[in-house]
């Protein structure tokens, strides 16, 4: 793909954060970086992914219009494969010409979605925290799916309310938080932080067997997992957001009942759940125009993929790319 684009005469910078926008009648007419270099151009296309905590804080600081985006939070759930191959393909042992087995699942616990999100067969759980203190877990397959285990996000709908709520809950000193444009990232941090604490540092995460997630009861010993920093076992209904924690509970049991086995071993304690899955989608949105796809206050900005609130995963975040390449080649013809 580099190579694609530097034939069409593109250019690729490395090591150059963004760390200010030069803003004249309401046009970008430049972006500054860390390392005092200048950028000017016609037309700048920000797509920093949904992570990009210092890009939100800046575009704050300057008064570019932001708004809160609720998204979805919860943990990561791990069975060994075997038990889903089971379910999936009601056998004892897969037949090795099928692949490990997944599964998708959705519902509605008090008036909330629970869904299952990034699901990954014969996968691995890994740290994904982006800012030190904090505890984030993700997951991902390699290419031949072999890892003896199978995780996948599970996750709770957060809305603007739940996190204004929660947030005083937790006595933080936020001025002003209900008009707050990063209300819902402020939320994230403060479960991240809370989940690294519980877990005692060096992203050792806490952890629960399932069933006794859904009972709230601690586990004595956890099983094998394939999150190498290790875990901690804890009450993660002392860690996650009450509306989080009661969601999941409800919904794991109901999940159960999905996948059907003989010996409910979908729902059970041979399963572990790993805190905290915080980056399903951008906690912010940055607006843009529907038609002239530009933000409302600069007429030069395009916000684009998931860090603008505008896509959900990487096919998503390609074609909104697209979109906005096409809009830019009418433009600046």
């Amino acid at each position: 793909m580099r190579q694609q684009i530097t034939d069409s005469g593109g250019l690729f910078l490395f090591e150059k954060k963004v760390t200010d926008f030069v803003i004249n009648n309401n046009k970008v007419i430049a972006v500054k970086t860390a390392c005092n270099n200048t950028f000017t151009a016609d037309a700048f296309i920000l797509a920093t992914g949904h992570s990009a905590r210092d890009i939100f804080e800046l575009l704050n600081d300057k008064k570019i219009l932001i708004e809160a985006r609720p998204f979805a939070l919860g943990v990561r759930i791990e069975h060994p494969q075997q038990i889903i191959d089971g379910i999936q393909y009601h056998c004892d042992i897969r037949d090795n010409d099928l692949p490990p087995a997944s599964y998708g699942l959705v519902q509605q616990v008090n008036g909330k979605g629970v869904f299952s999100f990034c699901m990954c067969p014969g996968g691995i759980i890994a740290p994904a925290a982006t800012s030190p203190g904090e505890l984030v877990v993700n997951g991902w397959s390699p290419s031949k799916r072999n890892n003896p285990y199978a995780n996948s996000g599970m996750v709770v709908q957060v809305e603007i309310r739940d996190a204004i709520d929660a947030i005083k809950n937790e006595e933080l000193k936020i001025k002003n938080v209900e008009n707050d444009p990063l209300l819902m990232m402020r939320f994230q941090q403060m479960v991240e932080q809370k989940c690294y604490n519980a877990g005692g540092g060096n992203f050792t995460a806490p952890a629960q067997r399932m069933a006794d997630f859904s009972n709230a009861k601690i586990s004595a010993t956890l099983p094998r997992c394939s999150y190498l920093p290790g875990l901690h076992s804890v009450n993660l209904q002392q860690v996650l957001p009450g509306f989080i924690y009661q969601s999941l509970a409800k919904g794991f049991i109901e999940f159960g009942k999905k996948m059907k086995s003989p010996n409910n071993s979908f729902f059970s304690n041979e399963a572990v759940v790993v805190a905290t899955e915080s980056r399903t989608s951008s906690p912010v949105r940055i607006p843009r125009d529907k038609d002239t796809l530009t933000h409302p206050q600069l007429k030069n900005l395009y916000p684009c993929g998931e860090g603008a609130g505008y896509a959900g995963g990487i096919v998503s975040a390609a074609m909104d790319g697209e979109r906005i390449a096409l809009e830019l080649a009418i433009v600046l013809a």
